[in-house]
């Protein structure tokens, strides 16, 4: 259970007020146990602080997320979860000592949910660890502790003891109990250690120790009031494995089997339920029905769901392209069959998001290809696709599942060509390119038209300028008249003057009554006639004067004011939007400066949007923001800005700092983008 900051601190509190996190209490004659436990591996916990993207929308959206952790080395090599941290776009771990290091992800491990990163400090240093126990040594009513970063709070410890060594999903979850990590099923090859010790959102990843002061397990989860933990002998083989080859490499052979039914009248051996196509199993000559009694020597016998995932470990740690004998009862008969394991293949392929097509894509794994009934991998598979973006807008237009296999005619089989194909077609273009694109939507094979590419803001068309008479007003209501002993008084109330305008020289003042206009009578008396005055002075010629008849206290006065261009308003403003970081800026107009009282001189870029999810957001960049400089250089307007953002796109820099005017307070917010993949 890794924590995503999305709810307040004052809900966090009421949650840990409403729990009593920490509040079990210790039986005194183990506290001197529990000390010795907590001292030996607290200096090696770590809270881990994640940032993640998830692909909603054909977008890359980024979260913050929380997990906890422990370090297993010297050099700093961390075991977590591999729901925590194995999609990381950057990581930064808070050590037992508060001291903030940066980390970078190793590899992950989802059949498993065990991740491995690595603390990088400025300089080279020797970490405190903690020790790896022996998980098949645990016993029920064993006491232990969890410990990690509740609530991504500071780190805490928590009492308990086992209450069961082989805890699975049970059957009444349902036919789809699966405890899915990227496609994996992590309940098909772990039983977990259940315990008592409370757990919340955060210890994801933190280590369950025993009283020797040894990870006997990695916490994961939570079940009605019960955690759960990856035994550490299992964990401890995919960390090992992570951290010499960035990968945990299994035999695989494309058979799932199941426990024997409990009326049968197969007394040995597992039912094999399915066999997929193309796999060894499917060439060896297996079949879903068979009993599998023995393989590469050993008796199989999977009588309860427990045993499942220890057949399936079993099978994982077979040699890769090493033949073994198969045998299986099949029809009262003992068949024997020759079997080559070959290497498991990753059930999610990398994702990835192409902004000039709107959608997110990855390429199509073994296993997609066989869900989707395709008789190939070639294509790219579409995971979701951005409403108004040029798939969302073809007709007909692209959605999730699709499959691309062809663009103007070009097949594609794979994300890199299509990658590649999109540089080609959007090079040097300034609009969208319309392309032909051929797709398969489950078993029909459709064409349509997308356009290619992503749309510049353009300038925005300025409205025709019109006269202004440079105050804002209200309208004098009857009710208003009526309370102030003047009931028949119809017209205007001026509300603000700005400042050095022709109103401002004409001697208007805040508080004046418009009466008439050139001698036309204003009528206005109800809020809705709040368009009278404005659309009178529109008629006049940009430059020309009116007199104005108002009630000052109870003074009538006739003043003559010039009557100036109206100043662009916010739409008019020119714009740029950048797609790495995902903003729209504008720049400053009159009505902004008069609004924040803001000098004549006041330089920058005022931030319009925010796309939710993105590295900006992220950096806490907010709307109504005055962008004042990037990375220490003042930034003018928009086109200095654009500048600016372009050149920072073809440095690729860590980090990007921005120095902000938000209200009346001044902020240093620090950008930092992954471009591997993209910004």
């Amino acid at each position: 259970m890794k924590m995503r900051f999305v709810v307040t601190v004052s809900f966090v509190f009421l949650l840990l007020l409403a729990s009593g996190v920490c509040a079990q209490e210790t039986p005194s004659s183990d506290h001197a146990s529990v000390d010795t436990a907590v001292a030996a591996v607290k200096p090696a916990l770590v809270r881990i602080e994640v940032v993640t993207p998830e692909y909603y929308s054909g977008r890359e959206i980024k979260y913050q997320s929380f997990g906890s952790g422990a370090i297993i080395t010297p050099d700093g090599y961390v075991v977590t979860n591999h729901h925590v941290a194995g999609h990381a776009r950057g990581i930064v771990c808070t050590l037992s000592t508060k001291e903030r290091v940066p980390a970078v992800l190793i590899g992950g491990d989802p059949l498993t949910d065990i991740a491995v990163i690595k603390l990088v400090p400025e300089t080279p240093r020797e970490f405190p660890v903690a020790v790896w126990g022996d998980s098949a040594s645990v016993k029920v009513g064993d006491n232990v502790l969890a410990m990690g970063s509740p609530m991504a709070l500071s780190q805490s410890v928590t009492y308990g003891i086992v209450s069961n060594t082989e805890m699975i999903i049970p059957r009444w979850f349902g036919p789809n109990r699966k405890m899915d990590q990227d496609g994996e099923d992590v309940g098909s090859f772990v039983v977990w250690i259940a315990h008592d010790a409370r757990i919340y959102g955060g210890n994801s990843g933190g280590p369950l120790v025993d009283f020797n002061g040894r990870i006997v397990g990695i916490n994961e989860l939570g079940i009605a009031g019960l955690g759960g933990a990856i035994p550490s002998n299992i964990a401890r083989k995919s960390v090992d494995a992570l951290i010499a080859n960035g990968e945990v490499e299994r035999a695989y052979m494309g058979l799932a089997i199941q426990p024997r039914f409990e009326r049968g009248v197969i007394d040995r051996g597992a039912l094999i339920g399915s066999v997929l196509k193309e796999t060894p199993a499917d060439e060896a000559g297996l079949k879903p029905g068979d009993y599998l009694i023995k393989l590469a020597g050993k008796d199989i016998n999977v009588q309860f769901d427990e045993e499942v995932p220890l057949f399936n470990r079993f099978v994982a740690e077979l040699t890769i392209g090493q033949p073994v004998e198969a045998v299986v009862l099949r029809g009262g008969a003992e068949v024997a069959l020759s079997l080559t394991p070959c290497k498991r293949e990753k059930v999610m392929p990398e994702k990835h998001v192409l902004k000039q097509w709107g959608f997110a894509l990855s390429n199509i794994s073994f296993i997609k290809a066989k869900e989707l009934k395709r008789k190939d991998r070639d294509g790219v598979l579409i995971l979701s696709v951005r409403p108004g973006g040029p798939s969302g807008e073809a007709k007909p237009e692209l959605t999730s599942a699709d499959v691309v296999t062809s663009v103007n005619g070009t097949p594609v089989t794979n994300v890199k060509e299509l990658k590649d194909l999109t540089r080609e077609i959007t090079k040097d273009k300034t609009e969208p390119t319309p392309v032909l694109v051929e797709f398969d939507r489950k078993n029909e094979k459709f064409i349509t038209v997308v356009k290619v590419g992503i749309r510049e803001l353009r300038d925005p068309a300025l409205e025709v300028k019109k006269a202004w008479l440079t105050v804002n007003t209200q309208v004098l209501t009857q009710t208003i008249a009526e309370n102030m002993g003047e009931p028949d008084l119809t017209g205007f109330r001026i509300t603000r003057i700005y400042p050095k305008s022709a109103a401002e020289k004409a001697g208007l003042q805040v508080g004046d009554i418009i009466l008439a206009l050139d001698g036309y009578e204003l009528e206005a008396s109800a809020p809705e006639d709040y368009e009278e005055l404005d659309a009178l002075v529109r008629q006049y010629e940009i430059g020309s004067t009116a007199e104005i008849l108002l009630l000052r206290g109870s003074e009538r006065k006739k003043i003559e004011v010039e009557l100036i261009a109206a100043p662009k308003i916010a739409r008019e403003m020119k714009k740029y939007r950048d797609n790495n970081f995902e903003i729209t800026v504008r720049e400053i107009g009159f009505h902004d400066r008069a609004k924040e009282k803001w000098e004549d001189q006041q330089t920058g870029v005022l931030v319009e949007a925010v796309e939710t999810g993105s590295w900006a957001s992220l950096g806490m960049l907010g709307v109504f923001d005055l962008v004042l400089e990037v990375n220490g250089e003042k930034v003018i307007d928009t086109e200095d800005f654009k500048k600016k953002m372009e050149e920072i796109a073809a440095k690729k820099p860590d980090t990007v700092d921005l120095k902000v005017l938000r209200g009346i307070y001044t902020l240093y917010l620090q950008l930092e983008p992954k471009w591997d993949n993209g910004a």
